[in-house]
């Protein structure tokens, strides 16, 4: 297999030499409880949860910027949690293109009789589709040196590819601890998630291509500064084979009596990568947030430290009138 040149992305093939990880993932990590962690299906102080994001990233040096978009619904059914996630992500000249569908259930356990100290174990399984348009790349094979040098696309690419598009199972588990006692000064939360569990072979040769197991640690701490003020520490650490990717952040929300809703902020620092910002605010059942990466990776000079725009909203259903309700600190 010849190696593939993406012209309009060679900037981000340099890039990914000297960066941990350049997976798609998200800055509001934990906006979209599903995609963190399924052992956060159904734990939500509402009788359901819809929540929608949408990330745009690279636009000012590529071509065609990279999208992330997903919508997840769940809902909790007494111990039990239900939901589902839908996730597309999109990339390249070449229309890389990444859809999953995956549904989610979990089971949470209180520790003590007031119910304040819980455990949540979670599993999730669907499929993962992905595809790409060999025609549209550029290749070795296809550079030719007159007139300085270019490609041309009406040369043989010399690439065999056995197929443009499969379609894999995707198999992830997570367990959750959280304290949700409300009165509490402090409310400290751990979870650990883990993703390709079978170890799915993915491939658009002939080739025994397997995807490494990817874990996710994520903890923090709500600190109840005052009855209307806190802030929230936490930290995400990912880590893939070789690849890692660490995320350390402050979120701090202010409640307003009068007009009855939360003003919400933080700023997360993505190792080596990117400085976000974030703004949001919940008001009744509804919350919105939108961020910004300022690019801090060895990108930035090209880049002028643009990196990405992102949008989240959650609608929680009305609350449930059950005293079992699983109370999880605001992540």
């Amino acid at each position: 297999m010849k190696k593939i040149l993406l012209i309009p992305y060679c900037i981000l093939l340099l890039l990914s030499s000297t960066l941990k990880a350049q997976d798609f993932h998200l800055s509001m990590y934990d906006a979209g409880p599903l995609f963190l962690n399924p052992a956060l299906t159904g734990v939500v102080d509402a009788n359901f949860r819809v929540h929608a994001q949408y990330r745009n990233q690279w636009r000012s040096v590529a071509f065609k910027p990279y999208n992330t978009a997903l919508i997840s619904i769940d809902a909790p059914k007494g111990k039990w949690g239900f939901g589902g996630q839908i996730t597309n992500m999109r990339a390249g000249v070449g229309n890389y293109n990444v859809l999953q569908g995956l549904f989610s259930v979990s089971y949470a356990v209180p520790l003590d009789k007031n119910k304040f100290n819980n455990i949540s174990f979670g599993i999730q399984a669907g499929a993962t589709q992905k595809r790409m348009e060999a025609g549209l790349y550029t290749y070795d094979n296809q550079y030719v040196t007159n007139n300085g040098g270019y490609f041309d696309q009406s040369q043989a690419s010399g690439e065999s590819f056995n197929r443009q598009s499969f379609v894999t199972e995707q198999v992830n588990a997570g367990f959750m601890y959280f304290n949700s006692k409300q009165q509490s000064r402090v409310n400290p939360f751990f979870g650990y998630s883990v993703f390709n569990l079978t170890n799915q072979t993915e491939t658009y040769y002939q080739s025994n291509n397997k995807l490494p197991i990817r874990h996710y640690v994520h903890a923090g701490l709500r600190i109840n500064v005052t009855e209307l003020f806190y802030v929230l520490p936490k930290v995400l650490i990912m880590l893939q084979k070789n690849a890692t990717e660490q995320l350390y952040s402050v979120d701090a929300g202010y409640f307003f009596k009068e007009q009855e809703f939360y003003l919400l902020a933080g700023v997360n620092y993505r190792n080596k990568d990117a400085a976000v910002i974030y703004v949001g605010a919940r008001k009744n059942n509804y919350i919105a947030k939108i961020a910004y990466d300022a690019n801090t990776s060895s990108l930035k000079d090209v880049s002028k430290y643009r990196g990405a725009f992102e949008i989240s909203f959650t609608y929680m259903g009305k609350k449930s009138k059950s005293k079992d309700i699983r109370h999880c600190p605001r992540l």
